[in-house]
């Protein structure tokens, strides 16, 4: 791979430990890969922000970067933490957790991240522009900006993401190339156009090809839908980048008219729904994987206007991030009868199991994730229909 002079310098340590180590990352990552270079790029989004996730291992490696003088060199944003910053009490965490956790959110913001935490950036401070190199990581957000916004980042792992922001640069390969970005499978979708719909679309495409480019007929997603899909096709499969045909910026640059087509309707929805629910009840409601958008609190209070929480025994929480919360004093007033509405944090980094083991949630990503990350049952639903189990 050819380094320039600068490049070389930071590798070899001249510009301090913290950058000698993000670049000796970077690089490897581009041998491994087969890239020519380094590119620019003009933003960062950072996971591996919760202790839960991280550990005591991750811990002592921020601090070391930090101690090396580390920090970020292109706006960066951080995925959401194990707990909401200032009631974490309402979420059964322990003082030794919040401790260690608020640890790893100051060590962040000494590197120059913003501290938001939140797995929808896109939708608050960090915004690319079409055709923006940037370093993601947080499957479904990076899945967002290459699909919806057309921005180019690749599956950015948390350490290569932050060895990105730290450098400016990151190698280029796959998704940053246009070769790369070229739709492998054509998708007729069949579904109603309902979020929850988009959220099973995402899971049956992911549990038919796993990986690749799909390229989407017949349906018109905006942000929540194009939201739901993003994470629900990362988390059943490891699809980072798709196009729809008439909707996303680049689907009109491609000829798809040999590829093959899999048709996705009600049977493969059905499956899909089957593959999400292992259980008939549920201890804890958790709505907001990826994060609640501003329309999504709107439409969310709508519903339970003037409706009354009567099972005391499962608790609800709705998770969004800090920005979209202050924005919707009216709509928290009304969803909190119901539960807490959490900021910076979700039910998947949490660390629910110990106190939970059967979880409801409308994110097929969550229905992915809570069997494997948090040892629970998983209830998956639209909202209307988890609701129904406490009123």
């Amino acid at each position: 791979m050819d380094l320039t002079r600068e490049e070389e310098a930071i590798l070899n340590g001249e510009e301090g430990e913290g950058r000698q180590k993000a670049m000796e990352l970077v690089t490897a990552l581009g041998k491994i890969y087969g890239a020519d270079s380094l590119i620019d790029i003009t933003s960062a989004h950072l996971s591996g922000a919760s202790y839960k996730t991280i550990g005591d291992g991750g811990l002592k490696y921020l601090e070391d970067l930090v101690g090396g003088g580390a920090t970020v060199s292109v706006p960066s944003t951080l995925n959401p933490v194990g707990m909401d910053r200032d009631r974490w009490r309402e979420m059964h965490i322990s003082e030794e957790f919040a401790e260690k956790q608020l640890r790893i959110i100051d060590l962040y913001g000494q590197m120059g991240i913003k501290k938001t935490c939140s797995c929808t950036p896109y939708v608050g401070p960090n915004v690319p522009s079409m055709g923006d190199h940037v370093a993601w990581a947080e499957s479904s957000a990076l899945s967002f900006v290459n699909s919806y916004i057309g921005a180019r980042t690749n599956r950015e792992g948390g350490p290569g993401a932050l060895a990105a922001a730290i450098l400016g640069k990151t190698a280029n390969y796959g998704l940053h190339l246009d070769e790369k970005r070229v739709p492998t499978v054509v998708i007729d979708a069949d579904i109603d156009g309902s979020v929850f719909s988009y959220s099973l679309l995402g899971q049956a495409v992911g549990m038919a090809i796993g990986s690749g480019i799909p390229y989407f007929r017949n349906i018109s997603p905006e942000v929540e839908e194009a939201k739901a899909l993003c994470a629900a096709m990362a988390a059943s499969g490891s699809i980072a980048l798709y196009h729809v045909e008439g909707v996303t910026p680049e689907a009109g640059n491609y000829d798809v008219s040999g590829l093959e087509t899999i048709h996705i309707g009600k049977k493969e929805l059905e499956n899909a729904y089957d593959k999400l629910n292992r259980t008939e009840d549920v201890q804890l409601i958790a709505i907001g994987c990826p994060h609640l958008t501003e329309k999504e609190m709107h439409q969310i209070a709508s519903f339970l206007k003037d409706k009354e929480k009567k099972n005391k025994d499962v608790e609800v929480w709705f998770c969004t991030s800090a920005e979209i919360r202050e924005k919707c004093p009216e709509d928290v007033r009304i969803m909190e009868r119901f539960g807490p509405v959490l900021a910076d944090t979700c039910m998947v980094v949490a660390p629910i199991e110990g106190v939970f083991e059967k979880t409801g949630t409308n994110s097929a990503k969550a229905g992915n994730y809570l069997p494997t990350l948090c040892s629970q049952k998983a209830m998956c639903r639209d909202i209307a229909a988890l609701m129904e189990v406490v009123m």
